[in-house]
């Protein structure tokens, strides 16, 4: 839910959060973002999504059980701007390698929206949905030539992407808190430098392999190859004897069919 109104005069109760006080950058390879990192917490664009590493996985933990949160834009310490309300109607959220908050938007005009405002206000308050509780207060100095050069290398669209069929083949099971089913496919014919696809609970996205993954280390035994995904996200593969595991964030999958 879009809120463009202008609201003076609100006051924020920023007492438990501190605005980041570091500038945007922007990375092209592996994948396009455009971030900002301070020493506890991170918010990185991507082409067709947003991660958010809050200062404490609590709050990770939190923002996937109520399944929201409230980005609000800022002209500055007290005037709002805009706002935009991340939900179920609206958006995939979830915790992905562990930690960081992954939000994909059903709608390219809801991630035009946020773009646009993240490039044209002075701060952005991320925030639990109707409460005065703050997850992370960023600085957007710099954003708008960081979004400019993301926009730039991902296409006209912000929001695009393409989609990949699941793969069909060894299918591996395991995880913490979070329970997961992964899939991996090399592909026939590569699309450019990558080479594979890497499905997480039916969610694809394309991956490049590696094979000398631990450089001049020796590999560990049974080691088969890496797959390294658009989204930065890494999955080990493993075969010894009868076994056939992949090792994910802190997670060892076992095969499952």
């Amino acid at each position: 839910m879009k809120h463009c109104s202008m609201i003076a005069g609100i006051a924020l109760s920023l007492f438990a959060a501190t605005t980041a006080s570091a500038e945007w950058g922007f990375s092209s390879s592996p994948t396009p973002n455009a971030f900002i990192q301070t020493n506890d917490s991170t918010l990185e664009l991507q082409c067709d999504r947003i991660r958010f590493a809050p200062a404490g996985y609590e709050d990770s933990q939190d923002i996937v059980a109520k399944q929201g949160f409230s980005i609000r834009f800022m002209k500055n310490g007290t005037t709002e701007a805009g706002s935009f309300q991340v939900g179920r109607e609206n958006a995939k959220l979830q915790i992905v390698d562990n930690y960081p908050i992954e939000v994909v938007l059903e709608n390219a005009e809801d991630y035009e929206f946020i773009l646009g405002q993240l490039a044209a206000n002075a701060t952005v308050n991320l925030s639990m949905i109707d409460q005065d509780v703050t997850y992370g207060i960023f600085d957007l100095k710099g954003s708008s030539a960081a979004i400019k050069k993301l926009r730039a290398t991902c296409g006209k669209s912000a929001l695009k992407s393409t989609q990949y069929e699941a793969p069909e083949g060894v299918v591996y099971c395991g995880g913490g808190a979070i329970k997961r089913q992964i899939e991996y496919a090399i592909l026939d014919a590569p699309d450019g430098e990558w080479d594979a696809v890497v499905s997480v609970n039916g969610k694809s996205t394309r991956a490049m392999t590696a094979y000398s993954y631990f450089g001049n280390s020796q590999s560990p035994e049974g080691f088969v190859v890496a797959l390294l995904g658009e989204d930065r996200s890494e999955f080990l593969v493993f075969n010894q004897g009868a076994e056939n595991w992949l090792e994910y964030g802190d997670y060892r999958y076992e095969q499952c069919n």
